[in-house]
């Protein structure tokens, strides 16, 4: 079963917003067995829009449609998706119902462009949203599936949840997709590659492997699919043991998604460990890569940012003598950083991060891209020094990524 998602756009064609819709549609679409044959970015235009539609119903089963559903005239999905149809709209006032109801709610006035989202054409099922004014709409027309949903985050998860993902499996008969994704650190994938070679080769033909490089370590995708979800789990377990056999030095975890940040949550929480952080060049960005994860307030405590001498002294109590002797930039005040906010916060590990991330290196002479990265447990407290070159939202980015192997290597080392 394929599936298309095509976005309706001009502020994603000129870089206005970011599509992370398509992202979570096809995260979900995956779940319930349907793959994502293609993803589509189109501008608000009758004609490409009807040329998109179909293209996209030759190619494949479901065409998922996002965006170009409000009340304004630059919004002409529904009109185009009428003609598409040789259909016409016509007044829903079910949907103009809950439209003033809601503006009621929130005591907005209640205009002729708000009715005029309630005309919706005759061949559409409606699908309610309950979080927005604009509603969906299901066609099924010779054996595809079209779904229009508005371009608003939160309305189309709404509406892809309660509406869409069950309409899908009651309509179509859908295999099982199985991903695990094995986290590896320390060879680049090329070398990877070689050293698995026999094992990629000898994969059963409904297991697919997919190399995934990022910064210093390659996460491996196993991805099964079939009609049997025993027969898939099982297989992908003993694919796993067996790379298990193979790169056991260079392996590191096992995560459903390949996300360090949960598996670290999930590690630190089945330990009944806390952490905290307190950063410098990254200037928060761990705090938030790890709060991302939901849950994460039974392990997490909290963070310091210090972006400058001042703060380290001020928030930290890190001496003027010590930062003047070593350089903000330095082994001696990281590891100071980790163990007074692992000390202020009473948590089992602390990270901190300080360095140059560029373009200029701020009044010292470290290099830029030089980062030491220090992590505190009750053991005591190791400092990493690390060179991540350019650009300043590499190094960054980077530096997030280390400190979070480094933690998960320390909990998984004191296991």
């Amino acid at each position: 079963m394929k599936a298309e998602i095509i976005t309706i756009g001009d502020e994603i064609l000129i870089g206005q917003i970011v599509d992370t819709n398509s992202q979570w549609i096809g995260t979900e679409l995956n779940k319930i067995g349907v793959s994502v044959y293609q993803i589509s970015s189109i501008q608000d235009d009758r004609q490409h829009i009807l040329n998109a539609l179909k293209e996209a119903q030759e190619r494949v089963d479901i065409v998922i449609i996002t965006g170009g559903l409000g009340p304004t005239k630059d919004d002409i999905t529904k009109h185009t998706i009428a003609a598409y149809f040789n259909d016409i709209l016509v007044l829903n006032e079910d949907v103009v119902h809950h439209i003033k109801t809601l503006f009621a709610k929130y005591n907005i006035p209640f205009g002729e462009l708000n009715r005029l989202q309630g005309m919706l054409p005759t061949k559409a099922t409606v699908l309610n949203n309950n979080y927005g004014t604009a509603p969906g709409m299901w066609f099924f027309e010779n054996d595809t599936v079209f779904v229009s949903l508005p371009g608003v985050p939160n309305e189309m998860k709404g509406l892809m949840q309660f509406e869409v993902l069950p309409r899908i499996q009651k309509q179509f008969k859908l295999p099982y997709i199985l991903h695990k994704t094995i986290m590896t650190y320390g060879l680049g994938e090329s070398a990877l590659a070689e050293r698995i070679e026999d094992f990629e080769d000898n994969l059963p033909n409904f297991i697919k492997l997919a190399y995934l490089p990022n910064y210093g370590k390659v996460r491996l995708r196993l991805s099964a699919k079939g009609d049997n979800k025993q027969i898939l789990e099982k297989a992908l377990k003993e694919q796993i043991e067996k790379l298990y056999k193979i790169i056991p030095d260079i392996i590191t975890g096992v995560d459903i998604d390949g996300n360090i940040e949960k598996t670290v949550g999930e590690l630190l929480k089945e330990h009944h460990k806390t952490i905290c952080t307190s950063e410098s060049l990254t200037g928060g960005k761990i705090a938030s890569t790890i709060v991302s994860v939901p849950g994460s307030s039974s392990y997490y405590k909290g963070s310091f940012v210090t972006y400058t001498k001042e703060s380290k002294m001020n928030l930290l109590g890190l001496s003027s003598d010590l930062i003047d002797q070593h350089s903000v930039v330095s082994e001696a005040v990281a590891r100071e950083m980790a163990l007074s906010a692992k000390q202020k916060l009473n948590t089992d590990y602390a990270i901190a991060v300080t360095g140059n991330a560029g373009p200029t290196t701020d009044n010292n002479d470290k290099e830029v891209g030089l980062v030491y990265i220090a992590l505190a447990s009750n053991n005591g407290v190791g400092v990493s020094e690390f060179n991540f070159g350019k650009p300043r939202g590499r190094v960054i980015d980077k530096t997030v990524n280390k400190a979070l192997e480094l933690l998960q290597k320390e909990i998984l080392k004191n296991k």
